[in-house]
């Protein structure tokens, strides 16, 4: 009975904007009013409760402290987190670091590549940056609704330089595949032609090939394992030397890569340290967090602090590391590329101190 009363109130204030932002803002300061080492308040407590103020139908409109403007369907962490972001107009929408070093990378960019676009979260800041030089963000999202939501966010913001691709990046360009899971935890499984939600795979050289792409300046993905594939496919632009082959960022996860051996003895991590490439772990939030005036912290390949349950977080690889040689960045050893607020500060929280 006390359960159903709960639920009937939380709907009350769920249909009242009001009500639903002053509850959302009690929450946030609730969190900084809790000193509660290894519970995950966000996760645990707060964040259920801001769930249960959502459809996840629902389309929410928020525009960050640049301006840029994002529409979203309430349909994951990345939806809540940027719904409970401090400040409430914050300059990003997901990963702080990560969005931070993708807008850095780009000032050098022309042509990027995005695998797992989703709703243009960190496409259409890469575009942004990369539209007065002419620049092109070729837009890989196979989830028709997410895609949908990538191509209004570019229209919301004057954007004509995204490109939205329906098709999955393979190491091939004949495998039909279908997204298994919800949003944006699908992953990529081989499907028969035909399949209902099916779609074709291309390769990222296949593609820009076929589009007359000479040069790729930034490759991002984050396709939920696939990330691999992916690279294979754009092994004619890997190869090419410094200062024309692209930079890269994407996410590596336990469930998809055995690290055990050390993240440098693993496939993906062969095929581009074979190519030249330097590895480094980027620390980050997989939130919306506040990391303002904090340099973007790098980790080398070997000596990044790999324990933990199974986690991900991203890595970024370039052929001339001298490009981290600024005051932006920090080379940081032997700590975890996962921030997280109520773990041990030693290993989680930014050298600095949050």
């Amino acid at each position: 009975m006390a359960q159903d009363k709960a639920l009937i109130a939380l709907d009350r204030i769920a249909h009242d904007d009001a009500w639903r932002t002053a509850l959302i803002r009690q929450l946030i300061a609730f969190e900084g009013q809790i000193d509660a080492p290894g519970v995950d308040v966000r996760e645990e407590i707060t964040g259920p409760i801001v769930d249960a103020l959502f459809d996840d139908d629902q389309v929410i409109r928020k525009t960050l402290s640049s301006g840029v403007t994002f529409e979203f369907l309430y349909r994951s962490k990345i939806a809540r987190d940027f719904v409970m972001s401090q400040p409430e107009a914050p300059d990003h929408a997901w990963e702080p670091q990560t969005s931070r070093i993708l807008v850095n990378l780009a000032k050098r960019a022309k042509q990027v590549v995005i695998g797992g676009a989703y709703f243009g979260d960190h496409a259409v800041l890469i575009a942004k940056e990369i539209a007065p030089r002419g620049g092109v963000v070729h837009a890989f999202e196979p989830n028709n609704e997410q895609r949908a939501m990538l191509t209004r966010n570019a229209a919301l913001n004057g954007l004509t330089n995204i490109v939205p691709r329906s098709e999955g990046l393979w190491s091939d360009s004949n495998t039909n595949l279908k997204l298994v899971g919800y949003d944006s935890f699908a992953s990529a499984e081989v499907a028969e032609a035909g399949a209902e939600d099916g779609f074709k795979t291309v390769t990222i050289a296949d593609y820009l090939q076929a589009n007359g792409v000479g040069q790729l300046d930034l490759i991002v993905i984050d396709i939920e394992g696939a990330e691999l594939g992916a690279l294979k496919g754009a092994e004619p632009y890997l190869a090419m030397p410094a200062g024309q082959a692209p930079d890269i960022l994407f996410e590596v996860h336990r469930h998809y890569v055995d690290w055990s051996n050390g993240l440098l003895d693993t496939e993906i991590a062969r095929l581009l340290t074979g190519h030249g490439y330097h590895l480094f772990a980027l620390r980050d939030f997989n939130s919306n967090y506040d990391l303002a005036g904090k340099p973007i912290e790098l980790i080398p390949a070997e000596a990044i602090h790999l324990d933990g349950p199974p986690h991900g977080f991203n890595m970024v690889a370039v052929k001339d590391p001298s490009v981290f040689d600024t005051d932006a960045y920090a080379i940081v050893r032997d700590v975890s590329p996962k921030y997280l607020r109520h773990k041990d500060p030693k290993l989680h929280h930014p050298v600095g101190g949050l």
